[in-house]
């Protein structure tokens, strides 16, 4: 009964087919949460794997209705072994983005899991239920292993991570009493590099609005109309292009964070991202100037234009169109405010000249939250990941993407270490979605030397 054993025991697991089996089945339930359609595959997500999953797990599983009349069900997992043993919160999202079935690669079903190569093929490998089926599994070899995992686990999986994450916050804002945690360890993202396993304790927030030009009702002829009626497609793009130089610097002054701090530069020096094999090319002159790549990514504030519409691209017409609409975002460090967002940006477009553009705000945004990569649960994580893997950890100060880490760390005030088991190049939340079978081959073994030191009284922990 040792760390070695518990570590071969999930090796077994997955070169026998185990890991497969259980991510196939999950990878076949249809939840997308985007789809109000099929807000009756969520609850089967939660009912048909993750609770049988739990509870073989020796873990009591309980279902929860959101608070929010547009959310999908909550399941929290427990395992309570003694009252003075540490306890720890994990997490995952059982809802996936949209299958997008018709754009698949051929011969690729999302809700099919393929393995071409080395890589798994299918929705939600690897956002998020590869992610949250690896944690699991490596909770269960160590208590097959220890026959107990030597640690309190309370487990939150909800199922609307992907809509924004709707009443996340009320339901543990009205359920605190749920997660006495002393410590929160989750996965979801990627890595910094697919062979560099890596610890996050933050993320980035994401914003996203609406800017729209309604000029009048109805197309009018281009021959006998046009050079007389204002574009809005024009309208539009010029007054997009205000907003960041021709390079993607960022000129909307409340969009712009402080300066990076001096701990955070260090924490990100020497950090190369890299996708793998089929990344694309990083564009060294993008962005803002002066700061490196991982600068760029994981410490400052991107925009990006995800969709433009004027008229219709499908099936364009000899027609000036009445209307035009992007849909855009904002990945933002603390301590910026999305409530300021909006009102720069209103500023910043009728100082411009562009009063006629409607914003149009989402309704929810993930916030930003602080990074501390010095923080002693951080350098724990980190010391069990390199005893297991034998290579050095990437240490961020938080993820480049967003989560919804300020329930955790803010609202529940837990340190939180996120260890992603996926890569940048793993095309999630488009087509073609899938992870790499070594990485996650690698992860079963970190996330169960993880779980094995959390519960040795010898690991060292913090506290």
């Amino acid at each position: 009964m040792d760390r070695k054993g518990a570590i071969k025991r999930i090796e077994s697991y997955f070169d026998d087919g185990g890991f497969f089996a259980d991510l196939a089945r999950r990878v076949a339930v249809h939840s997308e949460s985007q789809d109000p359609a099929q807000a009756d595959e969520l609850m089967r997500y939660l009912t048909g794997e993750m609770q049988p999953g739990f509870e073989a797990l020796g873990f009591t599983c309980r279902i929860f209705p959101n608070p929010v009349a547009r959310g999908g069900p909550f399941l929290v997992a427990e395992r309570h072994e003694a009252d003075d043993q540490t306890t720890v919160m994990s997490y995952g999202h059982g809802d996936v983005v949209r299958g997008y079935d018709d754009q698949w690669s051929e011969g690729l079903d999302p809700w099919v899991l393929e393995k071409r190569a080395d890589r798994w093929y299918g929705r939600g490998t690897a956002d998020n239920k590869g992610q949250h089926s690896i944690n699991m599994a490596a909770m269960g070899a160590v208590i097959e292993e220890r026959g107990a995992l030597g640690f309190n686990a309370v487990v939150l999986i909800e199922t609307g991570e992907e809509a924004g994450s709707p009443g996340l916050r009320e339901f543990c804002q009205a359920n605190q009493a749920l997660f006495p945690a002393d410590v929160f360890i989750a996965s979801d993202g990627p890595r910094l590099h697919p062979d560099r396993p890596t610890i996050f304790m933050g993320s980035r927030g994401v914003f996203s609005f609406d800017l729209e030009v309604k000029l009048r009702d109805g197309g009018h002829h281009s021959g006998n109309w046009g050079g007389l009626l204002a574009n809005p497609g024009i309208i539009l793009a010029h007054a997009i292009a205000s907003l960041t130089t021709a390079s993607g610097e960022i000129l909307v002054p409340e969009w712009r964070p402080p300066p990076i701090s001096n701990s955070v530069r260090d924490a990100v020096a020497g950090l190369t991202i890299d996708g793998g094999a089929h990344a694309p090319e990083i564009d060294p002159e993008w962005g803002e100037p002066g700061l490196a790549a991982a600068e760029k990514v994981f410490a400052w504030n991107s925009f990006e234009v995800l969709a433009f519409k004027t008229g219709n691209p499908e099936n364009p017409v000899n027609a000036v169109p009445p209307h035009a609409k992007a849909h855009c975002s904002i990945r933002f460090v603390p301590p910026c405010d999305p409530v300021d967002f909006v009102a720069g940006l209103r500023r910043h477009l009728d100082a411009a000249g562009f009063t006629m553009v409607q914003i149009t705000p989402e309704a929810d945004h993930m916030a930003a939250t602080p990074p501390d990569p010095d923080h002693p649960w951080a350098r724990w994580g980190v010391a069990s990941l390199d005893a297991t893997s034998g290579k050095p950890t990437a240490g961020l100060p938080n993820l480049g993407g967003s989560l919804p880490n300020d329930v955790f760390s803010e609202l529940l005030g837990l340190p939180t270490i996120w260890v992603p088991h996926s890569y940048v190049s793993c095309s999630q939340h488009a087509p073609d979605e899938h992870i790499l079978e070594a990485t996650s081959r690698e992860a079963l073994q970190i996330m169960t030397g993880l779980f094995w030191d959390l519960g040795d009284s010898n690991g060292g922990r913090p506290g």
